[in-house]
């Protein structure tokens, strides 16, 4: 088909690479189809309260090593489920998306891209079936889509992850202390296994192994009576200890968006170290660092390589997809088969094997 006019929006947390997405998208779209590239601001928001920017070659010109999004993000603006703060302090959810539907239709779009994680893909899905000729580009620092093989900001959290271990473990070697990294990952321990090993952890606790807490300080003991009294413990901010529920924290999520925030387990688990052995610990959470600053080379290439896949599906009318990484190839999957899915760690998984194979501590 012929395209003339697509959008795009970025919709849930942000990450590094967003920005070689919209880049690649609207250069692919203007160089190769001679297409007017509308940019919907702050994920679907845009497109419920009509909020767009035009995009062209020369306004992307220098945010491929930029971070976050030039145009905005949310993970509070689900049309199908809108929440609203009322005068009262009540809250009122409604279905907005046939207004939403209908302000895609006014702009007299071919094509949205739509770009996030499953949640966001969900929405996608939901609006092509509705009528919204939607292609999904995966974005997640928790690699936790299923169907692709990485998805883009993921090896930049890893990274930064990396990094800060490193940092971790010269201090802990220098005062003796067993230093714990909360990072991120709320169902999936992908960031804390990879950047674990890349870091040479020597604890792991993802959320797919509930932890016993007797395990970890044994671990501990172990590597002190070996002649090292300082031990490094990785933690994804879902793992959670055998027989109890993710930690989340006591300033939840806002209350529009309606999902709990977590954190809190890499504290949890200091303090319970500290009511077992005489050695002080200390917990570095790492937080949003993770999502900000610029991207790694494989997320520049893998965010590039997908935004300008994502236009060549749809010049052939390939809509209900997601373009996906399968090594070395761009691939498209359909949306129905994502919708709802999360891909976890494999407990049974080689990654899992080798961190065990070589000391690692998985908290079982």
């Amino acid at each position: 088909m012929t395209l003339k006019k697509v959008g795009i929006l970025t919709g849930g947390g942000d990450c590094s690479g967003l920005n070689a997405v919209i880049r690649a998208v609207t250069r692919a779209a203007a160089i190769g189809h001679n297409a007017a590239v509308v940019g919907i601001e702050g994920g679907f928001d845009g497109l419920v309260f009509n909020r767009t920017t035009e995009l062209t070659v020369k306004s992307t010109r220098d945010i491929l090593t930029l971070g976050g999004t030039i145009l905005g993000t949310t993970n509070k603006g689900n049309p199908f489920e809108y929440r609203e703060l009322k005068a009262d302090g009540s809250i009122s959810v409604t279905d907005r998306s046939d207004e939403t539907v209908a302000n895609f239709r006014k702009l007299g779009l071919d094509c949205l891209f739509v770009v996030g994680g499953e949640g966001t893909l969900e929405i996608g899905y939901k609006l092509h079936k509705k009528g919204v000729p939607t292609i999904g580009i995966p974005k997640t620092i928790d690699n936790d889509l299923d169907k692709t093989d990485y998805t883009f900001g993921y090896q930049t959290a890893v990274q930064v992850a990396c990094d800060a271990l490193d940092r971790l473990q010269t201090t802990g070697k220098s005062h003796q202390r067993v230093m714990i990294l909360e990072v991120m990952g709320r169902n999936a321990g992908w960031i804390s296994m990879e950047s674990g090993i890349s870091g040479g952890a020597h604890i792991i606790l993802i959320p797919e192994i509930p932890f016993n807490i007797d395990k970890v300080v044994e671990k501990i003991q172990f590597r002190e009576k070996g002649g090292s009294p300082f031990s490094i413990i990785m933690v994804a901010e879902g793992a959670k200890e055998e027989g109890g529920e993710q930690i989340t924290l006591s300033s939840a999520s806002t209350r529009l968006q309606g999902v709990p925030q977590l954190g809190g387990v890499g504290q949890y688990l200091a303090d319970q170290i500290k009511k077992r052995i005489d050695l002080e610990v200390r917990c570095t959470v790492l937080g949003h660092i993770q999502r900000g600053g610029s991207p790694c080379a494989f997320d520049r290439v893998l965010g590039t390589r997908l935004g300008s896949y994502a236009v060549q599906a749809a010049a052939e009318g390939r809509f209900g997809t997601m373009v996906a990484l399968k090594t070395p190839d761009m691939v498209l999957v359909p949306l129905e088969e994502l919708a709802g899915k999360v891909r976890t760690v494999p407990v049974d998984s080689q990654l899992i094997q080798c961190a065990e194979a070589i000391g690692i501590s998985m908290g079982r």
